[in-house]
């Protein structure tokens, strides 16, 4: 039977995190999407655009859009880049941390909200396996 096939339960399981997660942001001005670029671009500024497209595992081109419509929504700043003149380093401004912020606590709200059918034992474990199917083995 489909459902009982994990490709079936992820994919679901991602649907109804979206339902909650979309409508929790959209005050904020985002999506799920510019708020992992926005936490990849807080957690080691100053960082390249090439960096960041390299951990969030998205094209180059893609990259650029976002970036270009985050910078666009006044929450990041491109500057050369302290190392390499060649590159752009990629900063959250000031209204760019204040919406990672919101857009952080909104989304745990709405993480808890999808996650209360499970017991606290049944999370834990299930962010840890979560956790280990997602790392890289490689």
């Amino acid at each position: 039977m489909s459902r009982r096939r994990l490709g079936y339960l992820f994919k679901h399981a991602q649907l109804r995190l979206t339902r909650l997660t979309g409508p929790a942001l959209e005050p904020l001005g985002i999506d799920g999407r510019e708020l992992a670029v926005l936490t990849v671009l807080d957690a080691r500024s100053p960082v390249s655009q090439q960096q960041a497209a390299q951990e969030l595992r998205i094209d180059r081109t893609t990259m650029v859009a976002m970036v270009d419509a985050l910078e666009g929504k006044g929450l990041v700043a491109r500057r050369p880049h302290p190392d390499d003149r060649r590159k752009n380093a990629v900063e959250l401004t000031t209204h760019g941390r204040d919406v990672l912020t919101r857009g952080a606590a909104a989304v745990e709200e709405a993480e808890r909200a999808f996650m209360e059918p499970l017991s606290e034992e049944e999370r834990r474990l299930l962010r840890a396996a979560l956790d280990r199917l997602a790392s890289d083995q490689d």
